[in-house]
């Protein structure tokens, strides 16, 4: 019962600090610097990571198995999709980042507003040979303009301890923009459980891996080394 209370609590602070950003990005986007303003919004990402773990008790570590990488340089992040936590808190730790997301987010009032400010990369799932190539070539320009880009690969959400189709987009587009991978293994789906209202206290594990050249490589056998890495992660952190 504690958590739905807690869950309660969570939402309404959700929801009202989504309006507050929302209004924020339509109203002030081209007063600031765009710079400026994105950076701004962005800050709503850390709030949500910062309420979730105050008020439902989700907090999280975060591991570099094999070294930290340099945050200086723009990459590809493939990383596991299992929440919507996961997408909030990769956008606090690897600035400035461009997501890929479905087109109907952005119609979202409040919420898409301040998402289409962050200039993700909109995609319609209608149309999946339109979505394929607008996401390679819009990564690629992403990447070029001095961004990250977070990338799915499994395309959706999976549940903790199932395995999705990794698709090759993400290493097509670092290899066309010739910047590294870096994979991200985490198991936040055991406590922001995926559609549910309830959320359940406890530590995300957040495992960041060594960032994967593809120089030499082709896109199969980069998203292969990126699937073998993040699953053989996932069997260690899962509960």
């Amino acid at each position: 019962m504690i958590n739905y209370f807690r869950s309660v609590v969570f939402h309404i602070l959700y929801a009202t600090s989504a309006i507050l950003a929302g209004t924020f990005a339509v109203t002030f986007y081209y007063v600031f610097p765009k710079p400026l303003a994105r950076k701004i919004i962005n800050r709503w990402n850390f709030f949500v990571v910062a309420a979730a773990n105050a008020v439902c008790g989700i907090r999280y570590r975060i591991e570099f198995p094999e070294g930290e990488p340099d945050l200086s340089k723009n990459y590809v992040i493939m990383a596991k999709h299992q929440s919507a936590w996961e997408t909030f808190y990769l956008q606090t730790l690897f600035r400035p980042m461009s997501t890929i997301l479905k087109k109907e987010l952005l119609k979202l009032p409040f919420f898409g507003w301040g998402l289409a400010r962050l200039n993700p990369v909109a995609i319609d799932r209608a149309n999946p040979l339109k979505a394929l190539k607008q996401v390679k070539s819009d990564g690629v320009a992403r990447i070029r303009s001095g961004r990250n880009l977070l990338v799915f690969p499994e395309g959706t959400r999976v549940e903790p301890k199932q395995t999705g189709k990794y698709a090759r987009s993400g290493a097509e587009i670092a290899l066309a923009c010739n910047v590294d991978v870096i994979p991200v293994a985490h198991n936040a789906g055991s406590f922001w459980l995926n559609k549910q209202f309830v959320k359940k206290p406890g530590v995300i594990t957040i495992v960041v891996g060594k960032p994967i050249s593809t120089v030499g490589k082709t896109s199969r056998e980069v998203t292969e080394l990126v699937q073998n890495w993040i699953e053989t992660q996932q069997a260690r952190i899962e509960p």
